[in-house]
């Protein structure tokens, strides 16, 4: 399912053009390398050839904690006054970002609380307290997790480290974005985002739109979780009933709305795939670099193949980012 002609929000020109100074400067600005790597930008081959597009593959699964989450995380926590540190911070994440923040907060020397549902793979939740993360477990989604962090963030005085509606966060995962426009070196037609709450794709689209405006940027949800999608189609956020949890690092029932800001008028399409979809591209990741990606992870690339096959493409140059590699080890019976 491809949504490419919606309805965008009309802003002024000066007023796109001050968000879109303003986050790269930002972007540029990002304290991420203290923890981050400047992760690789591979050509998959199998997948290339299959497809009839060249397909590169950003390796953020290659990151300490197998996730781009630790660079805006540790961008926002690095940028605290003393009297915050000195407090504390606490995060809702159903586990990438809330590995981000524990290892910004071990690097920090920062105690961190860490709200996650009680549906998080057991991977997740043991990779945080091998960090020193203070784990609670508290609901069945991250919605759930998010209202409990925000009461204990309330009641203790801790400041909330959020995974994607923070435009320090957001400039912390715009760094991939600067780093694919740097590796590409121009020579690309689109890049694929996965998209939860729209952090990371804030990010990437900020800098590319102002950075290489002729790049399009796609938008990848789980069918079953796509909240970025509706509020497309509504022209507002709106608030899922539910969501799946198969692709648990995107299942969001409502968009961001910072994340929205900046999404709404710079995105140029927005792709659903099926867990089917999903589950092939995971193993297409696998047959061509033998890396394992979560379902998150692979969402990139499940939508560039959809992409694809409904618009006709080829020869194209197209990135899609392996997001992370937290995977549930039980999931792989799918």
């Amino acid at each position: 399912m491809l949504l490419e002609e919606f309805e965008r929000r009309q802003d002024p020109a000066d007023r796109l053009d001050n968000l879109l100074d303003d986050y790269a400067q930002r972007i540029r600005d990002a304290r991420v390398y203290e923890v981050a790597v400047r992760s690789p930008l591979e050509h998959a081959p199998r997948i290339s050839a299959r497809l009839g597009n060249e397909i590169w593959l950003k390796r953020e699964d290659l990151q300490s904690v197998y996730s781009f989450k630790l660079r805006g995380a540790y961008n926002k926590m690095a940028g605290l006054d003393a009297g915050q540190r000195e407090r504390g911070v606490i995060c809702a994440s159903a586990g990438n970002h809330a590995q981000g923040v524990a290892l910004a907060a071990q690097k920090l020397a920062i105690k961190a609380t860490i709200v996650m549902p009680t549906t998080t793979p057991g991977i997740k939740v043991e990779s945080v307290a091998a960090l020193g993360g203070n784990i609670v477990l508290a609901g069945d989604s991250y919605d759930d997790a998010s209202k409990a962090a925000r009461e204990l963030a309330e009641s203790q005085g801790l400041t909330y480290v959020h995974p994607y509606d923070d435009a320090d966060v957001i400039a912390g995962q715009g760094t991939v974005g600067m780093e694919i426009d740097q590796q590409r070196n121009g020579e690309l037609d689109a890049v694929f985002v996965p998209v939860g709450g729209g952090g990371l794709a804030a990010g990437v689209a900020a800098w590319f739109k102002h950075a290489r405006p002729g790049v399009k940027v796609i938008g990848v949800e789980a069918e079953d979780s796509a909240c970025f999608y509706a509020a497309m189609e509504a022209g507002e956020r709106v608030v899922l009933e539910q969501v799946g949890l198969f692709a648990d690092g995107v299942a969001v029932r409502q968009i961001g709305a910072e994340t929205f800001r900046v999404l709404q008028p710079l995105i140029d399409a927005v792709v659903k795939v099926s867990v089917d979809e999903i589950c092939a591209a995971i193993s297409d990741i696998f047959r061509d670099n033998r890396s394992l990606a979560e379902p998150a992870g692979a969402l990139a690339l499940a939508g560039a193949k959809r992409y694809v096959e409904q618009t006709g493409i080829t020869g194209q140059r197209l990135v899609a980012i392996e997001s992370g590699a937290n995977v549930n080890f039980d999931r792989l019976r799918h």
